[in-house]
């Protein structure tokens, strides 16, 4: 490498470097914003952390506050939500773990969802072969004449032969 080409290579280190920096200071945000959506407010309202919407409700000011705090000291994100977790409990968490036991909430919809459509096959297949069709050839003839003979008796019966 000549001079030229190791000044263009330091100054787009400097630049990155700066580019990484100023992401960085914007990253608390976001981080906060992504965090404060995983958790739920524990106030009793049943709404997202960032979303509790209560006049006054001091459980989620108190909640964002020490969001904050865990953001300033530089904790990673699994681990502030683990520290809430271990304040506040599983049900502080807006989504179900990916491990352990918490996999059967994200398994079991699917699961329940797939045996009731082979219930449903199986039950309409069951009934498709139990329904059966009209009768046809030798067995439809008989069922005519049958018929034929039925309204014949009628006719004589009623007398509907005599006022013709």
């Amino acid at each position: 490498m000549n001079s030229s080409q190791l000044r263009r290579f330091a100054l787009a280190m400097v630049v990155a470097v700066a580019v990484i920096v100023g992401l960085g200071a914007t990253d608390t945000a976001g981080r906060f914003n992504d965090l404060g959506h995983k958790m739920m407010c524990t106030c009793g309202c049943a709404q997202v952390l960032l979303e509790c919407n209560h006049v006054g409700c001091t459980t989620s000011t108190q909640m964002r506050a020490e969001l904050q705090n865990q953001l300033a000291t530089g904790n990673n994100d699994s681990l502030i939500l683990q520290s809430f977790v271990q304040r506040y409990g599983a049900t502080v968490l807006a989504a179900p773990g990916t491990s352990g036991f918490d996999l059967i909430a994200w398994i079991m919809p699917f699961a329940v969802s797939l045996l009731a459509l082979i219930g449903t096959v199986y039950l309409v297949r069951n009934w498709a072969r139990q329904t059966r069709l009209a009768p046809t050839g030798g067995a439809r003839l008989e069922t005519l004449n049958a018929q034929d003979e039925m309204r014949e008796r009628i006719r004589r019966e009623t007398g509907a032969d005599e006022g013709e």
